[in-house]
């Protein structure tokens, strides 16, 4: 049993450097999974495969798979349109250079809070960031973490009703929809969006005390011109409307239309299901849909143009969604495993207070990983159900549970390896060296802070 345990840890470990090292996880889950297998005589590591880990794969792409499609389409349009670049501009027009971190947080909260994919809203906010910090003369070194916890932090896991998918992955777990914990989430947010923009305008002082300021470079330059080839001039009262349509039509969805209807054929033998688990999600994929819909018939005279986009939205989201299914794969095989029921117990025996455990565990694996959603997927895959008879049994709200899983998602996740601080740091023309440390301070310490204020909070019964 000991060696079965040293054999996970060993493709844990190597899983974290090979990923850090740029090997996809679509190579790297299986051949991890099977490591761990190798060390465990009473499994085969062929059936391990075909029949756990390509099982829970397709399980996974079968429940969220939409999410992805149309949270991706959605967020494709919004760039090319110039939507979402038009929200940018108005927040950094409004508050101007003197609050320059302000407005890129801002723009790319309203952008990510409204179902726009972290990458895209980077990619749509930066040369305005590029822009207004020049003017304030502000390092430009800071443009990353002004970025990072605008989209990788409060508005990914703790504002009640984000659309974002680390928000449904714990719906089927705890029957619960994505506005769970409203005052939790809140507070969270608070502490993260007031914790982090401190954070950076200190920084920002600090440096403008030292005498440093902006310094463009030849590669920011180039991306900056890149990302500003095709835009359209549009009103921000039109760029807005979709946000507010995935907003409001999602809790109408969730809290007024599906709850009325009649959903008791769900338990038929052609659903087997229940509504508890699946109204949530529904509720989502109807806000973005219309959404897109919407969006579709105000650029109704550039058709052509939006097939382009979508076609292109529907193509990105494949990579993004494999590469979790794989990290669902890796975590349920090594659940599948018999070392695994020592791990199990050590992790729940951590503490007595099970959203001190749920959150240890879903944090760790998401630092493992690299990845908010794919920790928390494997986690409470793994874990959910006793998750939430551990809630049960101590008089905690599954709300709650639900609430405190997605803000612990984001908690180690933005760790170096992690693919979105890779590819925002790319897309800056910044290294790890230059930017990291405000990365990490605004979407990994904070957010920790946050984490263990939610967890206090909601053990003593706040929802």
């Amino acid at each position: 049993m000991t060696l079965g345990i040293f054999g996970i840890l060993l493709s844990l470990i190597l899983l974290m450097y090979f990923a850090y090292r740029g090997v996809s996880v679509l190579i790297l889950a299986p051949l991890m999974a099977s490591v761990a297998v190798l060390f465990h005589d009473d499994v085969s590591l062929m059936a391990s495969y075909t029949e756990v880990f390509m099982e829970h794969f397709a399980g996974y792409a079968k429940k969220y798979f939409p999410l992805f499609l149309l949270g991706s389409i959605f967020g494709s349009l919004m760039h090319l349109t110039g939507f979402a670049d038009s929200i940018a501009k108005f927040f950094s027009d409004k508050l101007g250079p003197r609050h320059a971190i302000t407005s890129i947080v801002l723009s790319c909260a309203v952008l990510t809070y409204g179902g726009v994919s972290l990458f895209v809203v980077a990619f749509a906010v930066f040369p305005i960031a590029n822009s207004l910090f020049k003017k304030a003369d502000i390092p430009k070194r800071l443009i990353p973490g002004s970025i990072a916890l605008g989209s990788f932090t409060f508005t990914m896991t703790a504002l009640p009703g984000t659309p974002q998918i680390q928000n449904s992955i714990p719906i089927p777990f705890f029957g619960t929809d994505t506005f769970a914990a409203p005052v939790l989430g809140s507070t969270a947010a608070l502490i993260m969006s007031l914790g982090g923009i401190s954070w950076l305008s200190l920084r920002s002082k600090k440096a403008k005390a030292n005498g440093e300021g902006f310094s463009q470079s030849d590669t920011m330059q180039t991306l900056e011109k890149e990302s500003e080839r095709d835009k359209k001039d549009v009103p921000f009262w039109l760029a807005i409307m979709p946000i507010l349509i995935v907003l409001v039509g999602n809790y109408l969805f969730a809290k007024v239309f599906f709850p009325q209807m009649d959903l008791s054929y769900l338990s038929n033998e052609i659903y087997q299901t229940q509504a508890s688990k699946v109204v949530g999600i529904w509720s989502i994929i109807v806000a973005l849909f219309l959404s897109i819909l919407f969006i579709i018939l105000v650029n109704i005279k550039s058709f052509s143009y939006l097939i382009t986009a979508m076609n292109d939205g529907a193509k990105n989201c494949l990579l993004a969604i494999v590469n979790t299914c794989s990290e669902v794969g890796y975590g349920n095989v090594i659940a599948s495993l018999s070392s695994f029921v020592i791990i199990k117990s050590g992790i729940i025996g951590i503490s007595e207070n099970p959203l001190i455990s749920q959150s240890i565990s879903v944090t760790s694996l998401a630092g493992i990983t690299g990845s908010a959603s794919g920790g928390l997927s494997i986690a409470l895959g793994a874990l959910g159900e006793t998750f939430m008879n551990l809630s049960q049994a101590h008089g905690i709200s599954p709300e709650v549970m639900h609430r405190i899983a997605t803000i612990a998602c984001g908690g180690l996740d933005s760790l170096p390896h992690n693919g979105a601080v890779i590819t925002l740091l790319g897309i800056c023309g910044l290294s790890h060296k230059q930017s990291y440390l405000d990365i990490g301070m605004t979407s990994v310490i904070i957010p920790i802070g946050a984490l263990i204020v939610t967890i206090t909070l909601g053990s003593f019964g706040v929802v």
